[in-house]
C-alpha cells in the first residue's frame, strides 16, 4: 500500500522541521549532556500544536489524526530523540481520558496540556512487570465514607463520598517528576489477573504520590524518567477512568497506536542518523576526496536510506491502520511497524557512526547521541521480542 502524503501533511512536516531546526537543534547536546528537562521548548511547541496534537479541537488541541501525529513526532526525534520524548510525551494518557474519562476530567486537564502548562503521565509499568502489564501488583482498595474512621472535623475525612486508595511503586514513567497528572493503573480485584485493573486519574499533588528522578540513562536524556511511590494515596471514586475493572481493555485499544508513535520514533532517529552521515561525508576527505565518493560508503548510504525509507513505509501504513479503526489490522502493522523500525533504527545509527569513523564515536557530532537514543525503541511500548509474538500470533 503506497501512502501519498496530502498537502496538510506535507504542511505539519515542514512547519515542525523549521521549528525543531530552529529551536531544538541548537540546543540538542547540551540538553542530553546535563539532563535538564526542557519545559521552555514543550510550551513553545505547544504555541504551533505540537503538544499532544491528538487532543480534539474543543479541549484546545489541534485534533490531528493519526498519520500526522506520526510525522510530529518523527520529526521532532529527527532533531533530538530526547527533547523530541519530552514534547511528544507530553499527552501521554490523554488517550485514555479522550476515550474513556468524564467530561469534567477532559475540561479540567486537556486544555492545559494541549497549551504546554503541564504535562501527563501514564503510570502502568512496575519494577517487576514491564511487558506483563496484566501481573501488575498496585492496588486501589475501596474505602467508604461509613468505613472512614477519621473524625468529620479531619482534614483526612472523607468529604465527598467513597473513595479509592492507591499503594503499590512504578517504574521507568515518563514525566513522572514533572507531571501534574497521571493515568495509573491499578488492581481493584488483585485475584482477577487482566480482568481486574482499573485506570485512574490521579493529580499529582496529592499527599503520597513519591516520585524519585532516574537520571542515569543510556541515551533520550533530556526526557523525564522516574519511579513512582504510591503511598496510600486516596483519590475520589469519580476519578475512576471508564468502568470499574475494565482499565486492560480500554488501554488494550490503544497498545497500537503506542507502538506506531514508537516506530515514527525510530524513524525520526534514523533519518536523522542518515542525515548526519551524508552531511559527513560530504565534508570529510581522505586521499585527497570526500569520503562520500568512496563506493564503500556510498553502499552504507545506500543500505542506510533503504531502510529508513521502508520503516517509514511500515509506520504510515500502522497510522493508517489506526485511524481506520480496524483493531486486528492495527496490532499487526504496528507491531511490525515498531520491530522493523526500532531494530533498522539500530542499524542506521550504528552505520552512521561508522561513517564519522573516529569523529562518531565521540560527542562533537550527534552520530553517537542518535544511538544512544534510537537504543530504547527496540524495549519501550513492548520489545521486540513481543512484537515477534504478536505478529506469530496472527500469522498461526
Amino acid at each position: 500500500m503506497a501512502f501519498k502524503l496530502s498537502d496538510e501533511h506535507r504542511a505539519i512536516r515542514q512547519a515542525v522541521r523549521e521549528f525543531a531546526e530552529a529551536e531544538i537543534v541548537p540546543v540538542a547536546q547540551e540538553h542530553d549532556e546535563q539532563g535538564a528537562y526542557p519545559e521552555d521548548i514543550r510550551r513553545k511547541a505547544a504555541e504551533f500544536d505540537f503538544v499532544a496534537p491528538n487532543i480534539p479541537v474543543e479541549y484546545g488541541g489541534a485534533g490531528m489524526d493519526k498519520l500526522s501525529t506520526v510525522i510530529v513526532t518523527e520529526e521532532l526525534w529527527r532533531a533530538d530523540g530526547g527533547i523530541g520524548s519530552a514534547v511528544g510525551s507530553a499527552g501521554f494518557g490523554t488517550d485514555m481520558i479522550i476515550e474513556f474519562g468524564d467530561e469534567w476530567m477532559k475540561e479540567e486537564w486537556l486544555p492545559k496540556i494541549a497549551a504546554g502548562e503541564t504535562a501527563s503521565a501514564s503510570a502502568i509499568s512496575e519494577p517487576a512487570h514491564g511487558s506483563n502489564v496484566a501481573g501488575i501488583e498496585t492496588t486501589a482498595e475501596k474505602d467508604t465514607a461509613e468505613q472512614s474512621s477519621a473524625s468529620p472535623e479531619s482534614p483526612e475525612a472523607t468529604q465527598d463520598g467513597d473513595e479509592y486508595v492507591l499503594s503499590g511503586n512504578k517504574m521507568w514513567i515518563t514525566n513522572g517528576t514533572v507531571a501534574d497528572v497521571a493515568v495509573v493503573m491499578a488492581k481493584t480485584s488483585p485475584d482477577e489477573g487482566h480482568r481486574g485493573i482499573t485506570a485512574f486519574l490521579v493529580p499529582t499533588e496529592l499527599d503520597g504520590w513519591k516520585p524519585t528522578k532516574i537520571d542515569n540513562k543510556l541515551g533520550i536524556r533530556a526526557s523525564d524518567l522516574a519511579e513512582i511511590v504510591l503511598d496510600d494515596v486516596r483519590v475520589p471514586e469519580e476519578n475512576v477512568i471508564g468502568e470499574v475493572d475494565r482499565g486492560f481493555y480500554q488501554l488494550m485499544e490503544f497498545f497500537a497506536s503506542g507502538r506506531t508513535n514508537v516506530a515514527s520514533q525510530a524513524v525520526g532517529a534514523a533519518q536523522g542518523a542518515l542525515d548526519a552521515a551524508v552531511d559527513y561525508a560530504g565534508e570529510r576527505e581522505q586521499f585527497d576526496q570526500q569520503i562520500g565518493e568512496f563506493q564503500a560508503i556510498q553502499h552504507k548510504l545506500a543500505e542506510m536510506a533503504t531502510d529508513v525509507e521502508a520503516a517509514r513505509s511500515l509506520t504510515y501504513r500502522a497510522a493508517a491502520a489506526v485511524e481506520e479503526g480496524d483493531q486486528s489490522l492495527a496490532a499487526r502493522f504496528s507491531s511490525m511497524a515498531k520491530l522493523f523500525a526500532s531494530e533498522h533504527a539500530v542499524d542506521v545509527a550504528d552505520e552512521s557512526i561508522q561513517v564519522h569513523g573516529g569523529a562518531g564515536y565521540v560527542t562533537d557530532h550527534p552520530a553517537e547521541r542518535y544511538y544512544r537514543d534510537a537504543r530504547i525503541t527496540k524495549i519501550y511500548e513492548g520489545t521486540s521480542e513481543i512484537q515477534k509474538n504478536i505478529i506469530a500470533d496472527q500469522l498461526l
